[in-house]
């Protein structure tokens, strides 16, 4: 092993219900109800995979652009002041450098978001790569952010990589690049999803995978 690629948003922050309630106003906010629950079962995907589930695709042409950064300022005003990390991250991030091991973040964010989650889960001086929805065409489930990730671990193999996330869209997005995935259930998803996404092990959260870490895929070789 010798690079761990992290999704951020429900494997490393607390946001996921946040940034669903977000969607929620920003979806009302343009005349469309939906459920919290729903959208929140949409949270790991990109506002350009999220928003075709609730509106039609006539309408997130020509309205997309706009509701995105409706919500997008909504987040950042209301939700994102009440973020907090999971237990255990920056010592994860820690053991991972101890060990020889490169850390890149990989989120479905924009840059700006994803400059902001580093300095609340206090890692930037512990990542060595950063890649957010701004390197990609595509969100996930699709590739595109995990392969930016590959790209800027130049010179390490896939076989060296492992991507940690908290949903199927991760699993499903890593997978399609050639990745394997850890995954960990504190961003909400079933275990069960998890499995049948193709996470080749499962954890609680952050802590427990440090606890575990000497067991873990990440110390593998």
């Amino acid at each position: 092993m010798r690079a761990v690629i992290f999704d951020i948003d429900g494997t490393l922050l607390d946001s996921v219900d946040l940034h669903a309630r977000a969607w929620v106003e920003a979806f009302a906010h343009f005349g469309v109800a939906t459920e919290e629950a729903k959208v929140r079962s949409q949270i790991g995907k990109g506002g350009d995979e999220l928003m075709p589930v609730f509106l039609p695709p006539e309408r997130v042409a020509r309205e997309g652009k706009a509701i995105e950064g409706f919500r997008s300022d909504l987040f950042k005003k209301t939700y994102l002041p009440e973020v907090r990390p999971f237990p255990g991250v920056r010592p994860l991030f820690e053991r991972l450098r101890a060990a020889g091991l490169k850390i890149a973040l990989a989120s479905s964010g924009k840059g700006p978001e994803v400059e902001r989650y580093q300095e609340i889960l206090g890692i930037a001086d512990l990542v060595d790569v950063v890649t957010s929805s701004d390197d990609a065409d595509r969100s996930k489930p699709h590739p595109d952010i995990f392969e930016a990730a590959v790209k800027k671990l130049d010179g390490l193999d896939k076989d060296a990589m492992i991507v940690i996330g908290d949903t199927p869209y991760d699993a499903e997005a890593a997978s399609k690049a050639g990745l394997r995935t850890i995954g960990v259930l504190c961003g909400g998803f079933p275990e069960a999803d998890l499995s049948a996404a193709g996470c080749v092990a499962i954890y609680r959260d952050p802590q427990d995978l440090l606890d575990g870490f000497d067991r873990s895929p990440l110390a593998a070789g």
